[in-house]
Formats: C-alpha cells, sequence, structure tokens
C-alpha cells in the first residue's frame, strides 16, 4: 500500500497492426498502486477494448519495473473514514459496500472482456495485484517478480476476486497458504504452484509474441474457448458443461473461420481470419 496523487492509474493503448490491444498500470513511483479512481480506469480500459472489438489479444503490464504494490494508502485512509464519517452505521456499510463493488468491478471488467488477456508480471505483484493477475487468462512473470495475497496482514480478507480466483488456478490448499500466511513467493514458486505458466527474463516481450501467436487464431474459436472454460469454471457440473459446449460450437461450426481453417490445412499455408 502506497500514498496515492491525483496521476492516472490505468490506461488503455490503441490496439496495433496486429490485433493486439495493451493495458498498463501507470503509476510507476508508487509501483503502481491502485486507488478507486484506478479500478474504475481500469474498468474503463476494459470497455473500450471490447467495445471496438478489433483486439484478438490484450496485455496486461505495469509500468517502471512493477506490476502492482496493491491498494493505494489514500483508498483505504477512505474506506476508515467512511466507517465514522455518517453517524448511521447502516449508511456507512452501504457507502463500504459501494466502493468494494466499484474496484470488484474493474478487477472483473478483465475476465469479461472477450478477447483473451495476458498478465505480464514483474517485480512486485501484491494484494490488489494479485486480484488483477487472477482475472486474466494467462499469467506470465519474469525472474525477479514476487508475489503476496497481502491483505490478511492489512486486516481485511482480500476481497476483489483473488479468494474467488486463486483456488482455480493454483488448487484450495496453496490458496489457503497464500491467503492466510500472506508470504511472498518468488517467480519459480510461482511457476511451480502453476500461478504462471512461464519464466522468462523480458516478461513484456514475451508477452507481446505469445499475444501474437494467439491474435493469429480463429477469434471466434479464442473467445468461445475463453467463454466454455470460464462457465466450466463457474459450474463445473460436466453434463450441463457438454450441452452448453455442444450448442456453442453448433453455431461455430457453420462460422467462415472453420473453412478458412480446413483450407489452409489442405494447402499447407497459415490460416488467415476475418475481423469480428
Amino acid at each position: 500500500m502506497r500514498a496515492s496523487s491525483s496521476a492516472p492509474r490505468a490506461r488503455a493503448r490503441d490496439v496495433d497492426a496486429d490485433a493486439i490491444a495493451v493495458i498498463e498500470l501507470a503509476h510507476a513511483r508508487t509501483s503502481n498502486a491502485l486507488d478507486r479512481d484506478g479500478f474504475e480506469a481500469l474498468k474503463r480500459a476494459c470497455e473500450t477494448i471490447e467495445s471496438n472489438r478489433r483486439a484478438r489479444c490484450v496485455v496486461v503490464r505495469g509500468a517502471g519495473g512493477n506490476f502492482s504494490s496493491g491498494l493505494d494508502l489514500s483508498t483505504a485512509n477512505a474506506i476508515l473514514d467512511a466507517r465514522t464519517a455518517d453517524g448511521c452505521a447502516g449508511r456507512a456499510n452501504e457507502a463500504l459496500m459501494r466502493t468494494i463493488e466499484a474496484m470488484q468491478a474493474g478487477v472483473s471488467a478483465l475476465e469479461r472482456m472477450s478477447a483473451p488477456s495476458i498478465a505480464c508480471v514483474s517485480g512486485v505483484c501484491f494484494g490488489g495485484g494479485v486480484d488483477v493477475i487472477t482475472a486474466c487468462d494467462v499469467r506470465i512473470a519474469s525472474e525477479d517478480a514476487r508475489f503476496c495475497v497481502k491483505e490478511v496482514d492489512l486486516g481485511l480478507a482480500a476481497d476483489l476476486g483473488t479468494l474467488q480466483r486463486l483456488p482455480t488456478i493454483v488448487g484450495h490448499g496453496r490458496a489457503m497458504d497464500l491467503a492466510l500466511t500472506a508470504r511472498t513467493i518468488d517467480a519459480r514458486e510461482a511457476l511451480a504452484i502453476g500461478l504462471v505458466t512461464e519464466v522468462v527474463a523480458d516478461v513484456d516481450a514475451r508477452g507481446m509474441e505469445l499475444a501474437r501467436e494467439l491474435a493469429k487464431k480463429s477469434p471466434l474459436a479464442l473467445r468461445g474457448t475463453k467463454r466454455v472454460l470460464l462457465r466450466a469454471r463457474d459450474d463445473p457440473n460436466v453434463a450441463k458443461g457438454l450441452d452448453y459446449v455442444a450448442a456453442h460450437n453448433a453455431a461455430m461450426l457453420r462460422s467462415d473461420d472453420l473453412s478458412e481453417a480446413l483450407r489452409a490445412r489442405a494447402e499447407r499455408r497459415p490460416p488467415v481470419f476475418s475481423k469480428l
């Protein structure tokens, strides 16, 4: 947790020629700490990318060598002040809930994007930073990356999505360990437990390389696969999941992307998929 300033905390860059969008946590002097405005900026960035529908993959990264140091100190203080600002405990609680829900919406907007997202983690990724990366679809790390579910040491339960998403990524037991102990793990341990899938020397370069690989694939197939996997996570009933993917693919079997993929394979060339 770090002190706040009025500088913007998250921004989206224009979709590039390879159909890749970049969201950057952009307050390097506080190690990209996020305040409420920062979470709202993150939500707007995701909505902008989603609305133009040109992006086939989204890279999420931090500026200045760190991913995010977590919740900004000013936001934590504002939450404490809200407890006593109104004499009515019920109204104070309602105000607190609105603040938490606004920050949750910023994190969840990452998961709601149709295009797959890649979190490129370098330096510190603490507290709210872990909330952000667990809402991304793929996570890779630099060799100097460090991770910590910090909230329990601040007298809180993590409330922006880590406790809901982390168990399906690393398993229930490991999630319990990380959340209860608030211990810091390095990139190698994060790789060993499945929190990240790669540890590399230059995480931003590798993130863009991986994004370009994904962007060459069928955008319909990428979005559909993400949708099916998230549905399976939220409702692990296999029979329901099979019904859902059958209905989904019944529609996709009529897509131009399938025809192009089959033609390209027969002609021994890379497929070229049209924009959405």
